[in-house]
């Protein structure tokens, strides 16, 4: 009774759809936003000097704040220039969606195993619904508290990175010094896991409504 029996019937359902879901949505989340890399580049031009691109290498967990650019020059613009940073330390918010991801993925794995190996099991044991659907409750909550920090350090992160940190670099308001922004690393795929796990979250509350009538 309690062996091995393989049927797929349960992924044909909402509850195996969307744990199908699910598990393909955490690896894109901790496979984008855990191995994203960019950087941020100025264009400096120095008293009398050539001017020179100046780069900031940035990743996750997108602690910004301590990101330096690169020097314009050996000399250092005739020692005007001092070591600039970044603004910003976003990586509480980057961290619990990826650990997150990373847990969702762990738990789908499992629960995918019991619907296709172990569906009579399943059906046959009222606490495993039970605990399946509080489960999902609880990642449902944290996938939209989640979600809602990292869209808002995003957005974060764009200005931060973006043209305005002109205006926050004393040596760009030297007499004689110029500096024009370069540009900045598409954040497309950052976009795209946000849009993802929104829709996520409306399709696994859907789920835990249907489950809890």
């Amino acid at each position: 009774m309690f062996g091995l029996q393989v049927d797929c019937g349960l992924l044909l359902e909402p509850l195996g759809f969307i744990k199908v879901l699910e598990w393909i949505f955490s690896i894109f989340v901790f496979s984008t936003c855990g191995g994203f890399h960019g950087e941020t580049t100025l264009l400096v031009s120095c008293k009398g000097a050539v001017n020179k691109t100046v780069t900031a290498v940035f990743a996750y967990p997108f602690r910004l704040n301590t990101v330096q650019f690169s020097a314009p020059d050996s000399n250092r613009c005739g020692g005007t220039w001092t070591d600039v940073y970044l603004v910003g330390n976003f990586s509480s918010s980057a961290q619990f969606f990826v650990m997150l991801a990373v847990l969702a993925f762990l738990y789908c794995i499992a629960a995918l195993v019991v619907y296709i190996g172990y569906k009579h099991v399943y059906q046959h044991n009222s606490k495993l619904p039970l605990t399946d659907l509080a489960v999902t409750i609880v990642t449902t909550f944290l996938w939209l508290v989640s979600t809602s920090a990292w869209a808002k350090a995003l957005a974060d992160i764009k200005i931060a990175t973006g043209a305005s940190i002109i205006t926050l670099i004393d040596f760009c308001k030297a007499p004689g010094t110029t500096c024009h922004f370069g540009s900045v690393t598409s954040m497309r795929t950052l976009n795209v896991s946000v849009v993802c796990m929104s829709y996520l979250i409306q399709c696994l509350m859907n789920v835990t409504n249907a489950s809890g009538t």
